[in-house]
């Protein structure tokens, strides 16, 4: 990962060294933190081998202070600032982590704009992740992302853009991948130990409705307007705030794609890996039923009615190479895979077939297989320039097919989706669904 505008005039490791022995400065062989842009070789976006990583948090409550946890535990990594639109958890995160109150932020600008900050784990709210993760990418941070890391298809390929231009190391937080059974399943099924696929069953995953739920006084220390980001201001409501509850922002569209994404981001990801299309999507999406009319929740309930409702009409899609994918009864973390040789099933940790040899034979010949966690994973890659196991391509594709099936749904028809392009054929209205505008001041950049 070469940068071409390498700064032949920066200082060198060797040469700082050097210049601190005849200072008198003292110098010790342990890791050292030192700004990326001090170091020539930081024009390869990779760490000496014995420097630390400069790492930030940007959303780190539920599940982003988790992630970020195990990040900041790694004895590589370094953790310079943690950034929250609510304060009192931006707090907390700074003294968990002992760095001074001055570097828990609430504007993620002042974290990308860090010189010693060299990585970011980002988990907001999905209609602010691509705004981050893009100007993050500009920046030339390295990036870990919960998954799904867009919002829309444009979100993808904008980012794409972005992270080529710098050549950052991109870890989505498909954590899936790093499981031994399901690594195990999906190299199992691509190199066709089940034979020829005839067909794939994925959870129906449910569409998000729409929401205008009632005002309720803003916690002390949360900056709300900054929270609704790129989309148009609406009260606080602490079931909005939160991403499950009744029902939490995950089940309306404004800020994320249901549970389409969230959680079939994960299936989805897994039948990717599992039939060697982590480079492309379907060809084509088919739609069973009339076109979904969400509802609106206008008070606080569980998410049961919407989650009813959103599951229809029914869906598959179709790749190329003519498997067919139908949303049906499964795990919601994996999928039924149906071949010549009999079926196999992967759920999260788990890899269970018919006839039931085929799966136990595979996983007690392959048993001492280990594997990095997904957060070591990243931070190795970081270190070596190589591509994670959840790498930014897989993320979009992944993201691009819980999309374009919500807009199936939407809209009630079949629809050709060329996965080259990155957009719907002949068909103009599908296609006004795959960006969203930005409210003022929350723009994306634009990326040449």
């Amino acid at each position: 990962m070469k940068n071409k505008n390498k700064n032949k005039n920066l200082l060198t490791r060797r040469t700082f060294l050097t210049t601190a022995a005849k200072a008198g400065l003292a110098t010790v062989a342990v890791p050292m933190l030192i700004p990326r842009d001090v170091f020539a070789d930081v024009a390869a976006n990779r760490p000496g081998a014995n420097e630390r990583i400069g790492v930030a948090g940007i959303g780190i409550g539920r599940q982003g202070g988790g992630v970020f946890g195990a990040v900041a535990q790694d004895k590589r990594a370094k953790v310079i600032c943690v950034c929250d639109v609510w304060k009192e958890r931006a707090d907390k995160a700074a003294a968990h982590y002992k760095i001074s109150g001055e570097f828990a932020y609430k504007d993620y600008r002042k974290v990308i704009d860090d010189k010693n900050v060299d990585a970011i784990v980002t988990a907001t709210p999905e209609h602010w992740r691509s705004l981050i993760c893009v100007n993050a990418a500009l920046a030339g941070k390295h990036l870990y992302v919960e998954k799904p890391i867009t919002l829309t298809v444009e979100d993808g390929v904008l980012l794409r853009k972005a992270a080529k231009k710098t050549g950052i190391v991109f870890q989505c937080g498909s954590m899936q991948r790093s499981m031994v059974p399901n690594y195990l399943a999906c190299q199992f099924i691509r190199e066709g130990k089940l034979g020829k696929i005839t067909e794939v069953i994925a959870a129906n995953y449910e569409s998000p409705w729409l929401c205008n739920l009632p005002a309720e006084t803003v916690p002390e220390g949360l900056d709300w307007d900054l929270w609704c980001g790129p989309t148009e201001p609406v009260p606080f409501n602490s079931q909005l705030f939160i991403p499950r509850g009744k029902p939490g922002w995950l089940s309306f569209r404004n800020y994320s794609g249901g549970e389409m994404t969230g959680w079939g981001t994960h299936g989805f990801d897994q039948i990717q890996c599992a039939l060697g299309k982590d480079n492309t999507g379907p060809v084509e999406i088919l739609v069973e039923g009339g076109k979904l009319e969400p509802p609106t929740y206008d008070a606080v309930e569980t998410a049961n009615r919407g989650n009813k409702i959103c599951s229809s009409p029914t869906l598959a899609y179709r790749y190329a190479d003519g498997v067919i994918v139908r949303l049906g009864k499964s795990n919601r973390g994996g999928a039924i895979f149906i071949g010549e040789k009999g079926k196999v099933e992967i759920f999260r940790n788990q890899m269970k077939s018919n006839p039931k040899e085929l799966a136990e034979n595979w996983l007690e010949e392959n048993k001492g297989l280990g594997l990095p966690s997904h957060t070591k994973n990243w931070v190795d890659c970081i270190y070596s320039g190589e591509n994670p196991i959840g790498n930014l391509e897989t993320g979009i594709r992944t993201a691009e097919i819980c999309h374009v099936l919500n807009i199936a749904r939407y809209l009630g028809r079949n629809l050709k989706w060329d996965p080259a392009k990155e957009e719907f054929a002949d068909d103009a209205e599908a296609n006004t669904w795959l960006k969203r505008e930005h409210r003022k001041g929350f723009e994306q950049p634009t990326v040449s």
